[in-house]
């Protein structure tokens, strides 16, 4: 079992608990049953009888859905991500003690910290001592906010900056897409910046990468959730709604994240996706998710103890897009003839490399 413990899952199990207190779990109890926990942290497949965390490893893979069981050949679900009321007493200090206590539990062992300069990875590297890495291409304003960020914190010195050349880019589709097993174009884009920093830190000798992965989902970090109900994105009628739809994509997402990073040779570290934090993050009321033009308004100001205004406050564009990662590729499929006017030109470059 990883993440957890055995009898703290089969004890959650018992209590119909989706939220133990754990950093997500995923793997076989002591009673040959297959579960993987509600938000899909951990990942876990099955072909027949046998079963892997390296869908690689089997020959006819299945993901074994979030908060689901497998017992007898059967797949059944066990828990679902609660939705409770809107509680509007003490949000920001409810949110500010769970990460708390999410990062006082960190161990720098072999960790660095993937660095784009906004709150969510700014938060991870306030709590450790750890080499900060931010990749990006010549020009990206994620190399440029990842400096401004880490010296208003006084870590300039920690910062590692990896800007990545289109020959890097156009080396790492293959591996990324066959890693992931997908070739649509935003796929292949959002892992591909993830996947060269882990290579990168793999490389430099840490086995472990600390990620602010989870806080856009749970604290409405995105414009169709801001812009909820009028986004047509998005079906939900409030940001609460829409902040939902968001976390239930999640397991999807993660699957893709946790591929790349391992064939990169690390093991992600997600603490900001701790029962905890997720708990108290589904129970914000929709206006600390989302307050005028400042989204996750309640993460933000729960940072503020720790990050100067500057970082707490601090926009930021989606990884793809902030390391002109997206771009560059756009770039290599028009170079290899693949022009913007044929449909879907990116995927159709990305099947063609492999």
């Amino acid at each position: 079992m990883r993440g957890a413990a055995a009898d703290a899952v089969e004890t959650a199990l018992a209590d119909g608990d989706p939220l133990p207190g754990t950093a997500g779990f995923a793997g076989e109890l002591p009673d040959s049953r297959l579960v993987r926990d509600v938000l899909g942290r951990e990942l876990c497949y099955y072909d027949g009888d046998d079963w892997s965390y390296d869908p690689g490893d089997l020959s006819n893979p299945t993901l074994l859905p979030a908060g689901h069981v497998r017992e007898d050949g059967e797949v059944g679900e066990a828990w679902t991500l609660p939705d409770p009321p809107a509680d509007g007493e003490r949000p920001v200090e409810r949110v500010r003690e769970t990460i708390e206590g999410a990062l006082a539990g960190l161990s720098e062992s072999g960790l660095a910290v993937a660095f784009s300069g906004g709150v969510d990875s700014a938060l991870i590297a306030s709590a450790v001592e750890a080499p900060l890495y931010v990749v990006g291409y010549e020009g990206s304003t994620d190399i440029e906010a990842a400096r401004d960020a880490a010296d208003a914190m006084g870590r300039a010195e920690d910062l590692r900056v990896h800007e990545v050349t289109l020959d890097d880019i156009e080396a790492a589709v293959p591996p990324v897409a066959r890693a992931i097993g997908r070739t649509n174009a935003m796929d292949v884009q959002i892992a591909l910046p993830l996947y060269l920093v882990a290579e990168r830190v793999a490389a430099d000798g840490f086995e472990r990468l600390a990620l602010g992965q989870g806080a856009d989902e749970l604290f409405g970090g995105y414009a169709k959730v801001a812009k909820a109900p009028d986004d047509p994105r998005t079906d939900a009628d409030t940001v609460r709604g829409a902040r939902r739809e968001t976390l239930l994509s999640l397991p999807d997402q993660l699957e893709r994240d946790l591929l790349a990073l391992r064939a990169a040779g690390v093991e992600p570290v997600t603490p900001l996706l701790r029962d905890d934090v997720v708990r108290a993050a589904l129970s914000l009321p929709g206006e600390w998710l989302v307050s005028g033009e400042t989204r996750k308004r309640a993460l933000r100001e729960a940072a503020r103890e720790r990050l100067p205004d500057s970082v707490a406050s601090r926009d930021k564009k989606a990884v793809q897009y902030g390391s002109l990662v997206a771009r560059e590729v756009d770039r290599l499929a028009r170079q290899a003839g693949f022009k913007r006017r044929m449909d879907d030109h990116v995927t159709k470059y990305v099947e063609s490399r492999l």
